[in-house]
């Protein structure tokens, strides 16, 4: 199971907001490219990263720090946060990362979705962030028509690849994760999910392991101290 170590970019810092709450934000690093870089240190080879800035405004206000991330470390980089035009898309992908993830714009523009899977395929990956059953989209302010089921299979007719699943009730909450969700979502599916929200102890990397889940997000944990870094790495292997 791959290990995702996250950093939340606002203002060209590394934060943290509690539930995608902007008004609780803790800034733990001027320096975010330092963490990223302590992250493949401890043997960490994958990187997640939002852009908190670009989710409200679909800019790129922060593609400086991420380009410094791509080339400080040999992470893999995949980055999201207010994608929603194939110029952004290319943007990222030609300052060093290495996979897109679109949020609000794959729900709400299927165009836009179709066109960036068909110029970049794997390079592409969904975000699906659920909320009492449905996706959640503009920074889970709103609930969408699509029931959490419903958008995965139309996903994977399109073709995609990869989804990020959160679980909204669980993220920055350091309560332990969904498991019975991702355990049905896993065998339902044939993508890719990546588990995020909630990630706070090695008993959730084990069990999220055990289920062959292909990967894991670590957020505020991380940054608590609640997860050893290394020893969750160990125990994904």
């Amino acid at each position: 199971m791959r290990i995702f170590p996250a950093i939340d970019l606002y203002d060209k810092k590394a934060v943290r907001l509690f539930k995608g709450d902007y008004n609780q934000m803790t800034v733990y690093s001027e320096r975010p490219w330092e963490i990223a870089k302590d992250f493949e240190a401890k043997g960490a080879k994958f990187i997640h990263v939002v852009d908190l800035e670009g989710a409200k405004n679909g800019d790129t206000p922060n593609i400086e720090i991420v380009k410094r991330i791509a080339e400080e470390t040999d992470l893999f980089l995949e980055i999201g946060g207010g994608i929603r035009s194939i110029e952004v898309v290319e943007k990222y992908l030609n300052n060093g990362a290495d996979r897109v993830i679109l949020g609000t714009s794959a729900v709400t523009d299927e165009g836009f979705l179709l066109e960036a899977v068909r110029l970049y395929g794997d390079k592409v990956a969904v975000g699906a962030d659920v909320k009492d059953g449905y996706i959640a989209i503009k920074g889970w302010v709103e609930k969408s028509r699509y029931t959490l089921e419903s958008f995965l299979s139309k996903i994977e007719k399109i073709g995609v690849k990869t989804v990020i699943c959160t679980d909204i009730s669980k993220d920055g909450a350091m309560g332990g994760t969904n498991l019975e969700l991702y355990k049905a979502l896993n065998k339902k599916y044939s993508l890719d999910i990546i588990a995020s929200g909630g990630v706070s102890t090695i008993d959730d990397i084990k069990s999220l392991k055990e289920m062959d889940m292909y990967g894991a997000i670590i957020g505020k944990a991380y940054y608590t101290g609640a997860i050893d870094l290394a020893k969750a790495l160990e125990v994904a292997k």
